[in-house]
């Protein structure tokens, strides 16, 4: 078991003062026999009333407005929380037989939303890779080990390359990204050998250990197991999720889970800022400080100077990447 403390910002910084920010915030950890939140504090600029419900996906979801001109939008969040290790599956039943119960399993809830695949221009080069898996001597569980390995050795990981708006197709051909990129590509190709496969957003708490995605929110991929349920894969480590992984909410994609996203009215022109920073059972925490990870508008915002009833209605998206 560990226990760790989280402590995680997101700041919006405008280069005018915006109004009406309507915001969702998805930064509460799930609660399991695995995982037990012990404490947390939210807060927010302008001290909005934070109204919270689940959602589809049994994730906790927190909503919030704040009305009121203002150049800077703080979200702050310390979470205490325990985690265990969950036992590996035994992966003894045979492999046809676990085939076919993942064909089964691809018209029932709640895996009929996860096995649904994106079509994208180059699925055709991916499915040359799938079918060198010879799937009838592997079982599921070996064949998604061998495809975290291949996404981990054949994607880059590069931070500034990707970012919310950037395409399966996009990271596909640039063959990099961040951990939200390397889950996404993992997703697709769990998905095309009938494995359900969903998207976790969470942390990782390696203290200093060499795994990537610290000081960051952090993504990977539960697929389902027969007999066993859902087991967490890394892509962006080659590693499969453990007592080092809180998990915050499950979807199909980040779309789902963004742990802070929302709509103003203003100018698009804003810095978004953000860090994590975890202390852990030995005392020992890292000195805070914030990434810069957005200092343009949207690529689909209208050039600087123009405007129309839409951008005067709904002017963007903010979304955090996960890195």
């Amino acid at each position: 078991m560990s226990r760790f403390n989280i402590h995680h910002v997101t700041r919006y910084t405008y280069e005018e003062p915006v109004r009406d920010s309507a915001n969702q915030v998805i930064l509460f950890p799930i609660r399991d026999e695995y995982q037990e939140p012990i404490s947390q504090e939210l807060t927010i600029t302008g001290e909005p009333v934070v109204e919270i419900y689940k959602d589809y996906y049994g994730n906790e979801v927190g909503s919030f407005s704040y009305a009121e001109p203002h150049r800077e939008l703080v979200i702050d969040s310390r979470v205490e929380v325990e985690v265990k290790s969950k036992p590996l599956p035994d992966d003894m039943a045979p492999a046809e037989e676990q085939w076919l119960h993942l064909l089964q399993a691809k018209q029932v809830v709640p895996y009929l939303d996860f096995t649904r695949l994106e079509p994208f221009p180059s699925i055709e080069e991916a499915r040359k890779i799938i079918n060198g898996l010879d799937t009838g001597k592997l079982t599921p569980l070996q064949a998604a080990k061998i495809l975290n390995e291949y996404v981990y050795k054949n994607f880059g990981y590069d931070k500034g390359v990707t970012d919310v708006e950037t395409t399966l197709e996009e990271v596909w051909k640039l063959k990099a990204g961040v951990c939200q990129d390397f889950a996404h590509v993992l997703l697709i190709m769990l998905r095309m050998i009938n494995i359900p496969a969903r998207y976790v957003s969470g942390y990782i708490c390696p203290n200093k250990n060499g795994m990537r995605g610290e000081g960051a929110t952090h993504a990977w991929v539960e697929a389902y197991i027969p007999y066993y349920g859902w087991l967490g894969f890394d892509p962006t480590n080659n590693s499969l999720a453990s007592h080092l992984h809180v998990r915050l909410a499950v979807g199909r994609s980040f779309s789902d889970v963004s742990p802070v996203k929302g709509t103003y009215k203003g100018t698009s022109r804003h810095v978004l800022e953000v860090g994590v920073t975890v202390s852990y059972e030995n005392g020992e925490k890292p000195e805070e400080q914030l990434a810069v990870l957005v200092a343009q508008p949207s690529k689909n915002s209208p050039p600087p100077g123009t405007s129309n009833s839409y951008r005067r209605h709904l002017e963007m998206m903010q979304m955090q990447q996960q890195q």
